[in-house]
């Protein structure tokens, strides 16, 4: 089976997404992508680029697997005489209807952000199966359309929600751990073989490695390190993560308060080094107001540093219930008492671990998966 991944914005998680599923498919899978830039020309434009290319190139797939960056009715009315009776799917990382905007972007104060919305509505009514990353993700945007198609002023198609819903569902996010993989390993107390990574001398190592963006919530994050450190708990921060153009204020300000208390402070293109701090790593305290699915929380969990995550968004689903209580916070209050236990017995926290838990997302055990769901989409088409 030939399966065609069409992303206009190949870069970050869509490019380890993409990349990584057609290395681990049984099926043959090609990718016909854009650069990852301009994210909304690419929404607008990319599939009128992509649909010359496709034509171009004279593609035969036996399925055509969108991303929720293409606009699909618009490159399948471009490429209608090659494309005619070939099955679609969609894959939403993630979507604009839920998403929050930046409070900064001037397309939501000009109230025209509904347009990316709109397309990602019609890319999901238009395609024979919709997944999703997580059931949050797919909870949320379904939930979500039919107020998103009130603001409209008529012929809402209120009925169309549950249409998508019947054909929409979830396959999680798959990840190459092979850069992860242990070198060195030491013989637990309780006769486990763990990793040896951590330099238990130096005080506990705090984690950011995610993008460096309104929607992770900085602002929380470093509130509960200043505070820690006004009361002197010992602790180092690893800033990692993507940063754009503009960086976040609460950045530049954690970089002068908390000082040479940051070990790292910048994006690590090179895996190998992002894959050492990981594994330097003790704490991870997360603090996102939007996350989809979580794949940096899950990289730094297989990396067996200890997750202290919020009770929302898809985090949850990712972790079994009876682990919860250990793991989840409440509120920030939660958050700040749960760092100070966790710095005040750094030694216990450092031989726990959670990564049969990320490894459950691991390509090998994912990619089957994929495969017999497009497979079945193939064979009902």
């Amino acid at each position: 089976m030939k399966i065609l991944i069409i992303e206009p914005f190949l870069t970050g998680s869509h490019a380890a997404w993409a990349k990584g599923y057609a290395s681990h498919s049984r099926h043959t899978v090609e990718i016909l992508s854009l650069s990852g830039a301009h994210w909304k020309w690419r929404m607008h434009g990319g599939a009128i680029t992509l649909a010359r290319k496709f034509v171009e190139e004279d593609r035969r797939p036996d399925l055509l697997l969108a991303t929720d960056m293409l606009d699909v009715t618009t490159f399948l009315s471009l490429t209608r005489a090659h494309t005619s009776g070939i099955p679609v799917a969609v894959y939403f990382h993630e979507n604009q209807i839920t998403y929050p905007w930046s409070p900064k972007d001037r397309d939501k104060a000009r109230e025209r952000d509904r347009h990316y919305g709109f397309i990602n509505y019609v890319s999901a009514l238009t395609c024979d199966r919709v997944y999703f990353n997580s059931q949050y993700h797919m909870d949320s945007f379904l939930d979500e359309l039919p107020e998103f198609l009130a603001h409209f002023p008529d012929h809402q198609e209120q009925s169309q929600v549950e249409h998508i819903r019947e054909k929409s569902e979830v396959l999680p996010l798959g990840f190459d751990f092979s850069s992860f993989r242990p070198l060195t390993f030491v013989a637990a107390n309780d006769g486990d073989q763990r990793e040896d990574h951590r330099d238990t001398i130096r005080p506990p190592l705090i984690l950011w490695n995610h993008r460096w963006e309104y929607d992770k919530n900085p602002e929380e994050f470093f509130e509960a390190l200043q505070f820690l450190a006004s009361c002197g708990y010992p602790f180092e921060v690893a800033l990692l993560g993507e940063s754009f153009d503009v960086i976040p204020e609460a950045f530049v300000e954690a970089e002068q308060e908390l000082g040479e208390r940051i070990v790292q402070y910048g994006y690590v293109e090179d895996r190998a080094e992002y894959t050492r701090w990981l594994r330097r790593s003790d704490l991870l305290p997360v603090t996102s107001n939007q996350d989809f699915f979580g794949s940096s929380v899950i990289e730094a969990v297989y990396c067996d540093c200890f997750p202290l995550l919020p009770k929302r968004l898809a985090f949850p689903e990712l972790f079994p219930a009876e682990i919860h209580s250990s793991c989840f916070y409440t509120d920030f209050n939660d958050l700040v008492n749960r760092l100070q236990n966790a710095i005040g017995q750094i030694e216990r926290m450092r031989k726990i671990s959670f990564r049969p838990i990320a490894e459950q997302y691991d390509w090998q055990r994912v990619a089957p998966l994929y495969d017999e769901a497009f497979e079945n989409v193939a064979a009902r088409s």
